[in-house]
């Protein structure tokens, strides 16, 4: 069994090898998904470390859009493709590091292999101040004039929305360590719910809520710890 990293990077190349370095084991893989606004021969060399990877799809990421969640479901996409077996996939940012070997961290995921680890909190109940992600309107990711006025416009003349097929709004950190089972599933209903996949489109700060969402009003929602074994401060 092993273990499949995931690193969501833009800047900082040799950060970046410090990170992958850190994370390096004879029991694990390194996925990189550079923004595609970055500088890809920056970074190339680090294809040459042992185990690393590459995403081939990139996406150009803008802060708080569902382009941030595109980018993340199209690299997991590309990780099971593979069709090697891990026990997870721990999405991570270029910014992040091991404050604990990387061999306790493997040795703790593959006992709990049945485990994903993502915080949350119900939006209804727990986390209110995020409540106007789910009622109101982001433009988000698209490209035309005065978006933003626009943007004003529209949750000043439409009514509030509502988050569709009558599930309960979830989120917080997007950061998590997910099994390929949660994630498969996220994928497919994402597939066969194309009203719930257009809801998050237009959702600000989307990808704090999409996943915790999706997989605590589905029937896995037992399988998720609600720790997303990270330090955050």
């Amino acid at each position: 069994m092993r273990l499949a990293h995931l690193i969501l990077a833009h800047n900082n190349p040799l950060q970046l090898e410090r990170l992958v370095k850190r994370l390096s084991t004879n029991r694990a893989d390194v996925f990189i998904h550079l923004d595609k606004k970055s500088n890809l021969s920056e970074f190339k060399h680090l294809s040459s470390l042992p185990n690393v990877f590459f995403i081939a799809n990139r996406t150009s990421i803008g802060w708080g859009n569902y382009s941030m969640v595109d980018a993340t479901l199209k690299s997991f996409i590309e990780i099971l493709l593979s069709n090697i077996k891990y026990s997870h996939i721990n999405l991570l940012s270029g910014l992040d590091y091991l404050i604990k070997p990387a061999i306790e961290l493997e040795e703790f995921l593959f006992a709990n292999k049945e485990n994903s680890f993502q915080e949350y909190l119900s939006i209804n109940t727990e986390w209110q101040e995020a409540k106007l992600r789910v009622t109101k309107y982001s433009l988000g990711d698209l490209k035309i004039p005065f978006k933003y006025k626009l943007e004003y416009l529209v949750n000043k003349l439409f009514p509030d929305r509502t988050i569709p097929n009558q599930m309960e709004p979830y989120g917080r950190s997007q950061w998590m360590t997910l099994t390929p089972q949660a994630i498969k599933y996220v994928i497919e209903y994402l597939k066969n719910n194309p009203n719930v996949l257009q809801f998050f489109k237009r959702t600000w700060g989307v990808d704090e809520l999409i996943f915790q969402t999706i997989l605590l009003n589905s029937p896995l929602k037992g399988s998720i710890v609600n720790n997303n074994l990270r330090f955050i401060k």
